[in-house]
């Protein structure tokens, strides 16, 4: 369950930049893993994510089927619901798999 805490500094725009580089969800069609480095940024406004919260979340997505292009938008759209930030990126840079790497970016707000 993502946790959240007062933004010491909700006056202030400010941006919050994290870099998982060992996100792992499972491929649909061969049931293969696959291995991405998700970048998240965002400028809070009343509420910022608690990292251990968030890395367990992403844990989560281990054994979880599905492509790129949904599991970055359900992260995305998790954490912006949750968040309600002034601005709001998720980067997913997919490792290759046969030959093609995938770069799946979502964002909220200005």
């Amino acid at each position: 369950m993502l946790e959240t805490f007062p933004n010491p500094y909700p006056d202030r725009d400010y941006e919050i930049a994290f870099e998982c580089p060992e996100f792992t969800c499972v491929c649909p069609k061969t049931g293969q893993p696959d291995f991405a480095t998700l970048r998240i940024t965002y400028v809070p406004d009343q509420l910022c994510v608690e990292l251990k919260s968030l890395k367990l979340y992403l844990w989560s997505f281990r054994n979880v089927g599905a492509f790129h292009e949904k599991v970055t938008n359900d992260i995305g759209g998790a954490l912006h619901r949750l968040l309600r930030p002034r601005r709001f990126e998720i980067v997913g840079d997919f490792q290759v798999r046969g030959g093609i790497t995938t770069r799946v970016t979502v964002r909220f707000g200005a």
